[in-house]
C-alpha cells in the first residue's frame, strides 16, 4: 500500500490545515468555557471538511481513505472537541444514513448535513447501559402508517444541539428486532439535557429522552444485530485518529520543552531518561498512525476491517493516554496548569478510551478473530454482533 498523497490530495490537506489554524487558536478558550465557538463551525463548513468522507454520488469529494485520515487528523490537532462534533455528524451519521437508507429518499437528510445546515448525533448507549445491547430499552413501534420512538439515550455527542438523530433502537414486532431510526429532534416529545465531562469539554454532550416521538415509516430501517459493527467501525476509526492527533500535539509540546528548558547545566533533552520517553512516544504514535492508515485504506475500499480496527482503537486510545502523561512528566508542574495545552490534552485523551465501546470489548473481538471463544458465564458473547465474520460487507 502506498500511503503517500498525490498533489491534489496533498493540497487539500494543506488547505485544511491552514483553514483550521483559527480553530486551534480558539481551542483553549473553548475548553475553558465548555462551548464551541460558532466561528469554529463556520470554518469547518467553509473548508469543505464535511464532504471529505463520501463519494461524489452522495455529495462528497471522493478522496481515498488515507486522505480522509489526514483530513481528520488536521482538525483533531486543531481542536479535539470540534473534531468530535463535526466528524460524528458528517462521517458516522451520514455514512449510516446512506449505507442503510435509500439513496434517493434520504438525500433530503444527508444533503443538509454535508452542507453544514444541520447537525446529527448517533444515540446508542443508555443511561444505565453501556456496550451490551441486550440491556437497551429504547423502542420503535408502529403507530398507524408511521412509527413512534420512546426511551432515553445518554452520553451522546451533539445531543444538546443536533437537529437529527440516527438512533440505534429496538424495533417492536419485527423479525430483525432492531433498527436505525432517523429522528427529527425539532418536534414535540423530544427532551435533551447536558452531561458534565472532564475532557473534550467544548464537545456538546448529553442525553435524549423520546416520549412517543413520531418517526416516518421511510425513516425506520430494520437491522439485524450482527450488522451493528458495520456502522461502528467508522466511529472506532475516527476516535483512534482523534487519539493520534492528541498524542502528536502532546509530543510536540514535550519535545519543545526538552529542547528549550534548561536544567542541571544544559537542555532537559540531553538527559537519557527524557530521550527514552520521547523516543517511545514517537514510536508509538507512528505505529498507531500506520495502522490507522491501513484501516482507512481498506474501509473506503468496502471492507469492514473489524480485525484491524479492533486492534487500532484500544492501541491508539491507550497510547494517547500514555503519551500525554509522559508529556506532563517532561513539562513538570507546567503540564498540570490550567491553560496549558498539555493539561487540556491529558484530560481529552481518556475520553477516547471509553468512547465507542471500552477497550476490553474490542480486545474480545480481536480474540474472536484469532479463533478463541469469548464466553461469559458459559454463554458465548453475541450481544452486540462483535463475533461477525467481516467479509463481504460494504462501506
Amino acid at each position: 500500500m502506498d500511503y503517500s498523497l498525490d498533489d491534489d490530495d496533498a493540497k487539500l490537506v494543506a488547505d485544511l490545515e491552514g483553514r483550521f489554524a483559527g480553530i486551534a487558536r480558539r481551542a483553549a478558550d473553548a475548553d475553558a468555557t465548555g462551548v464551541l465557538p460558532e466561528q469554529n463551525w463556520r470554518d469547518v463548513v467553509d473548508s469543505g471538511y464535511l464532504r471529505v468522507f463520501h463519494p461524489e454520488a452522495v455529495g462528497g469529494l471522493g478522496v481515498d481513505g488515507v486522505t480522509q485520515a489526514r483530513a481528520m487528523e488536521a482538525l483533531a490537532r486543531a481542536c479535539p472537541s470540534t473534531f468530535w462534533s463535526a466528524t460524528m455528524s458528517a462521517l458516522v451519521c451520514v455514512k449510516l444514513i446512506h449505507t442503510y437508507g435509500d439513496p434517493d429518499v434520504h438525500r433530503r437528510l444527508t444533503d443538509p448535513l454535508l452542507a453544514g445546515d444541520r447537525l446529527a448525533c448517533f444515540p446508542v448507549v443508555e443511561l444505565e447501559s453501556g456496550s451490551d445491547a441486550g440491556t437497551y430499552t429504547t423502542t420503535v413501534r408502529r403507530a398507524g402508517d408511521d412509527y413512534v420512538i420512546s426511551g432515553e439515550k445518554a452520553r451522546i455527542t451533539n445531543a444538546t444541539n443536533a437537529d437529527l438523530a440516527v438512533v440505534f433502537s429496538r424495533l417492536e414486532d419485527h423479525p430483525d428486532g432492531w433498527c436505525y431510526a432517523f429522528v427529527d429532534l425539532r418536534q414535540p416529545g423530544v427532551r435533551t439535557y447536558p452531561m458534565p465531562h472532564g475532557g473534550l469539554r467544548a464537545m456538546p454532550w448529553g442525553g435524549l429522552v423520546f416520549d412517543e416521538v413520531k418517526v416516518e415509516a421511510r425513516d425506520v430501517v430494520p437491522l439485524r444485530l450482527e450488522q451493528f459493527p458495520e456502522g461502528m467501525a467508522w466511529g472506532w476509526l475516527f476516535i483512534s485518529i482523534a487519539s493520534i492527533a492528541i498524542a502528536e500535539a502532546a509530543f510536540d509540546a514535550a519535545l519543545d520543552r526538552a529542547r528549550t528548558r534548561q536544567a542541571f547545566g544544559g537542555p532537559l533533552g540531553r538527559m537519557e531518561a527524557v530521550q527514552a520517553q520521547l523516543a517511545d512516544m514517537r514510536t508509538e504514535i507512528d505505529a498507531a498512525r500506520l495502522l490507522a492508515y491501513r484501516c482507512a485504506w481498506h474501509r473506503t475500499e468496502g471492507r469492514l476491517v473489524q480485525d484491524l480496527v479492533g486492534m487500532l482503537k484500544p492501541f491508539a486510545t491507550e497510547m494517547a493516554v500514555r503519551v500525554t502523561q509522559r508529556a506532563v512528566q517532561i513539562l513538570g508542574s507546567a503540564g498540570l496548569m490550567p491553560g496549558n495545552a498539555v493539561e487540556r490534552l491529558s484530560r481529552d485523551a481518556p475520553m477516547n478510551v471509553i468512547g465507542g465501546f471500552a477497550s476490553n470489548r474490542l480486545r474480545e473481538l480481536v480474540a474472536q478473530q484469532l479463533g478463541l471463544p469469548v464466553e461469559y458465564g458459559g454463554s458465548r458473547l453475541v450481544g452486540t454482533g462483535l463475533d461477525l465474520d467481516p467479509t463481504g460487507l460494504g462501506s
